[in-house]
């Protein structure tokens, strides 16, 4: 049994067979056929923090495979109040096939996976969100085709965004450019734990303006996420150079493209022109979560499917 808690839980080879996946899925999805491998399993999903395109990507994706699905909120469940962590994990994964959790720390969803019978997703914790940054990935691929070799730059916060990038790029072969604001940089110990990452996957710029040149992708986050909401104003000071605007983009490859997981504050991380120019392809980004989590729901209940179409 594979959980999947952070990008780095997979291999390189796992994630070249799970973009194929997507792919065939997508393209099932958008010709409208059928497709329910996963029909009689249930996904139980647990939200510890709000959200929009993470709750609708995994319920309408498990919908589409034939599953059904059942949600839960910090406000109807017990989890880690009246009921441990662990005899929570232990109960639900008696009842359903596969657990999406989002939630604050890391550690909970790593406990929770300790005491789990079935395989239990990341959906975004305060140091990872792998399910993004593979929705990512697929969609450069879709547009640009193979990652490997290019450059990602990444301009604002060191968060779960920020350290996922860096184990994808390790993993996968191409470099991330990091810019961020003194007292807000990634933590490479927290991204990288006990493995020495591969020479030249990142490199670190003050400046976000030389971070930004010769990108072939320039993708952001916004300021202050989900937890921190204390720190606003005080991060709305730090971050007012890390606006990426179009003369950063002008920065980067003329074919490069902008990338932003979404929901996004106009005039703070990105300005108007930016998100809704034709570098864009945030849309396709959003869409794109559904497919890649889609791939690795039958992933790790199924295994590998050997159909080629």
């Amino acid at each position: 049994m594979k959980h999947y808690l952070q990008f780095s839980d997979f291999s390189a080879d796992d994630y070249a067979y799970l973009f194929e996946r997507t792919a065939i899925i997508k393209r099932k999805f958008k010709s409208y056929e059928k497709y329910h491998p996963l029909v009689d399993r249930t996904l139980a999903m647990i939200f510890e923090k709000a959200s929009t395109r993470t709750r609708v990507s995994f319920e309408a994706g498990m919908g589409q495979l034939g599953g059904t699905v059942v949600n839960l909120t910090s406000t109807d469940s017990q989890l880690g109040r009246s009921e441990s962590i662990e005899d929570t994990a232990r109960v639900i994964s008696r009842m359903t096939d596969i657990v999406m959790i989002r939630t604050f720390g890391q550690e909970r969803l790593e406990r929770f996976a300790e005491y789990s019978r079935v395989p239990v997703i990341n959906g975004l914790t305060n140091e990872f969100h792998p399910c993004q940054i593979m929705a990512d990935l697929f969609t450069f691929i879709e547009h640009r085709g193979s990652i490997a070799g290019k450059v990602v730059t990444w301009v604002g916060d060191g968060n779960n965004m920020a350290n996922t990038w860096l184990q994808a790029a390790d993993l996968l072969g191409f470099t991330v450019h990091l810019s961020t604001p003194s007292g807000y940089e990634v933590d490479e110990k927290l991204a990288f734990g006990a493995r020495q990452p591969r020479a030249g996957c990142y490199k670190i710029f003050k400046d976000p303006m030389q971070a930004c040149a010769g990108a072939d992708l320039v993708t952001t986050d916004v300021w202050t996420s989900m937890g921190y909401e204390a720190e606003n104003e005080a991060r709305r000071k730090a971050f007012a150079d890390w606006c990426v605007d179009e003369k950063m983009m002008a920065a980067a490859k003329p074919d490069a493209l902008f990338m932003h997981c979404l929901p996004a504050h106009r005039g703070e991380e990105v300005t108007a022109e930016v998100i809704d120019g034709a570098q864009s392809v945030v849309w396709d980004e959003a869409e794109n979560r559904m497919h890649v989590q889609k791939a690795v729901m039958e992933y790790l209940l199924l295994g590998r499917i050997s159909e080629a179409a």
